[in-house]
């Protein structure tokens, strides 16, 4: 599948300007955006994560279409979207959004929007030719996965992108 997105990405790098592409490596689906954490709150972070998870199912997610936040005519987030197992994942988001509200954490304002990043418009502006690209994948499959572990990541920003290191991981019940 990565490698699907991956020819994905060189195939809208050629047809949209002044993007920061997310390397294969790094694409994922974010649950929950915590933010700067302080060390000692990491600990329980990570209790309330694993609870969650031992409460969870593994289940499969499909990967399939192409569209942009907040719309495809003024793009500034370029993704793939989830065609099947969304529903899945958006309960396992309410969950950790739920669990991590007794920590001081925001519930989440806007609803979840299952989706991998594949790219941010550095310049968000109308590209019809940007545009015209994403509609031709909106049927496009890039392949399924098997979602079986929660797992926590710190992103440090560079001049060269995020960089994700996995703090912990915790399996789904089965």
């Amino acid at each position: 599948m990565r490698a699907a997105l991956a020819a994905e990405i060189g195939h809208l790098r050629s047809r949209a300007r002044d993007v920061a592409w997310v390397p294969p490596e790094n694409l994922h689906v974010t649950l929950k955006f915590l933010g700067a954490v302080e060390e000692e709150r990491l600990a329980l972070v990570g209790r309330r994560l694993e609870a969650v998870a031992s409460r969870a199912r593994r289940f499969e997610l499909a990967i399939a279409g192409l569209g942009a936040f907040p719309a495809v005519s003024r793009p500034r987030v370029l993704w793939a979207g989830i065609s099947a197992g969304g529903e899945t994942l958006a309960s396992l988001a309410a969950a950790v959004d739920e669990a991590l509200e007794a920590l001081g954490f925001a519930r989440e304002a806007r609803p979840f929007a299952a989706h991998v990043t594949l790219g941010r418009v550095r310049a968000p502006r109308r590209d019809p030719v940007l545009a015209e690209a994403l509609a031709a994948g909106l049927q496009r499959r890039f392949g399924r996965l098997v979602v079986d572990r929660l797992t926590l990541m710190r992103s440090d920003l560079s001049p060269h992108g995020a960089r994700y290191t996995p703090l912990d991981s915790w399996p789904l019940g089965t």
